[in-house]
């Protein structure tokens, strides 16, 4: 059985990803952050039969040996560690470009020199910036509008220029928003859900007319598996989204529904970005998707949508999932 790395995978995608790979049979090494606490992220929340066939390898991304030394023995990388909050990469920039840009570097370099059969590094909508025609395919110009999204743009570019240069086999996988269980409270989504579920009846957001493209977390999972079993992705980069636009406010206000409360919302100056830097628009393109993979979203359209808002609100609400986030601080 081929072995497969996934980086991040103490995060909210990652986490989501190496247990369904483990569900589906592959054998999975999963890359995690190194800390003092011997912390495997939401990992540890893995059910026990799902974690005792994952290989944990703790480490550092920006670290070329320690990346090296995880690769060794895996027919596929699944790049995922990333710094994302684009509020956060305002006043620590220097940090998005060492563990992005060079811990993409890392990825590519090492698997240049051990011959892995495949790469997927993970990209983001907001390469794209606003969007100058919709629905937004891959030929779209790329507008780096925060340090977050031109970071990603770096990485992208360094992994792709492996391919032209040396033939290392690579992919870009380029999903847009993508929302579900154990997200981080820095999104929107999460920010919104946990308010409320809080008790709060006004509840504190940044700019609500901008619209984005959410795809739930599984359909993201079933994105990445999809590009790393097609040969047809190697060398292209492709969009995983749902084609569906949907404003914040309208977000909020399906919430807020589906919970069955009243909601008022309040500008929190400190959550808007600069005026530049806000993307005002996300239409996703999935149309290469759907050809070179045979990939469509399961929770698509309007419907899709609140089936995944659902699913998310029935995991939040839970007190023992809602007792680890902190819905009176804003998290950048």
């Amino acid at each position: 059985m081929k072995k497969i790395l996934v980086t991040g995978a103490n995060g909210f995608i990652g986490s989501h990803l190496a247990e369904e790979l483990v569900r589906q049979g592959y054998n999975v090494r999963a890359f995690v952050e190194y800390n003092s606490f011997n912390s495997w992220g939401w990992l540890d929340t893995a059910p026990e039969e799902i974690k005792k066939n994952i290989e944990v390898f703790s480490g550092d991304i920006r670290d070329p040996f320690g990346v090296k030394e995880a690769m060794k023995g895996c027919s596929h990388v699944l790049n995922l560690a990333a710094l994302i909050a684009i509020p956060y990469s305002y006043h620590s920039p220097a940090t998005y470009i060492d563990t992005n840009i060079n811990g993409a570097l890392n990825i590519v370099q090492a698997a240049r020199e051990l011959d892995v059969e495949k790469v997927i590094q993970t990209s983001t909508s907001e390469v794209y910036g606003t969007a100058l025609y919709v629905p937004i395919d891959e030929e779209h110009p790329l507008q780096g509008q925060s340090p977050y999204s031109a970071s990603k743009i770096g990485a992208d570019q360094i992994a792709m220029s492996y391919y032209k240069s040396f033939d290392t086999p690579v992919s870009i996988i380029r999903p847009f928003n993508t929302y579900g269980p154990r997200q981080s409270a820095r999104a929107v989504i999460p920010t919104i859900i946990s308010q409320l579920a809080n008790g709060k009846d006004t509840i504190k957001l940044g700019a609500i007319s901008p619209t984005r493209d959410f795809n739930y977390v599984m359909d993201t999972v079933s994105g990445f598996i999809s590009v790393m079993n097609s040969n047809n992705s190697i060398g292209e980069v492709i969009n995983i989204g749902s084609n569906y636009e949907v404003s914040i406010g309208e977000t909020a206000e399906m919430i807020a529904d589906l919970m069955q409360v009243n909601l008022k919302i309040e500008t929190d100056e400190q959550r808007l970005r600069p005026e530049k830097s806000e993307v005002n628009r996300l239409w996703a393109g999935n149309k290469k998707a759907k050809e070179l993979l045979n990939w469509e979203p399961s929770y698509g359209g309007k419907e899709g949508f609140r089936r995944g808002l659902k699913e998310t609100i029935d995991w939040f609400t839970n007190p023992i999932n809602l007792a680890q986030y902190k819905a009176d601080v804003y998290n950048i």
